[in-house]
């Protein structure tokens, strides 16, 4: 689970540092009246001002049609790595990051947080992380943006269940892909190579 180090207010946006450096849990500033809400989600000159990457080059869609989805645990090698952000637009997930940068002192911890359409949260990925996440409801759909493009030569993964990590997901698994099914072990094979789930 995710506890907040530290609060930084940017206007309409509440970034919470996390125990794993560099990890921010983002909550947007509602700006409400009779029509619904407004609120400010992105900008690139805010998340500068306070050390995050805010050249999000490419944005991603995925949109799951059934509860306990797993897709993950993906990430990008140098010199390809990405930062990302990302904000469930429909349902709900558990968003999952384990913290891969060498040298890191929590290399290899892992941190997970329920992003939904109702609590409007976000998730600031750093370079370095593998990322995944589960559906918590039917028809959810999670977007997402990248620092780096994608590079299928430099993807690789990690089993979404080892023993290594131990990863309490929510809810049994009902949903995966091949390839993230058969991911490596990180005993076996700390970095393996493999397309991602697109």
């Amino acid at each position: 689970m995710l506890c907040g180090f530290g609060l930084i207010t940017v206007p309409s946006m509440f970034f919470h540092e996390t125990e794993l450096s560099g990890l921010f849990i983002i909550d947007p500033e509602l700006i409400e009246d009779e029509r619904g809400f407004f609120s400010c989600v992105f900008r690139a000159d805010e998340f500068a001002r306070i050390g995050l990457n805010g050249n999000l080059r490419q944005n991603n869609i995925a949109f799951n049609a059934h509860r306990g989805t797993l897709r993950g645990m993906h990430f990008q090698k140098q010199p390809y790595e990405q930062a990302k952000l990302t904000r469930c637009t429909r349902g709900a997930i558990y968003d999952v990051v384990i913290d891969l940068r060498p040298g890191s002192p929590t290399r290899y911890r892992w941190a997970g947080v329920e992003l939904s359409s109702d609590n409007c949260r976000m998730l600031y990925i750093p370079q370095g992380f593998a990322h995944g996440y589960q559906t918590l409801t039917d028809n959810t759909e999670v977007f997402y943006q990248a620092s780096e493009y994608y590079h299928p030569e430099s993807a690789g993964g990690l089993k979404w269940n080892d023993p290594a990590f131990d990863i309490r997901w929510p809810l049994p698994v009902t949903v995966m892909n091949e390839r993230d099914a058969n991911y490596p072990l990180l005993e076996s094979d700390k970095l393996h190579h493999r397309e991602p789930e697109r």
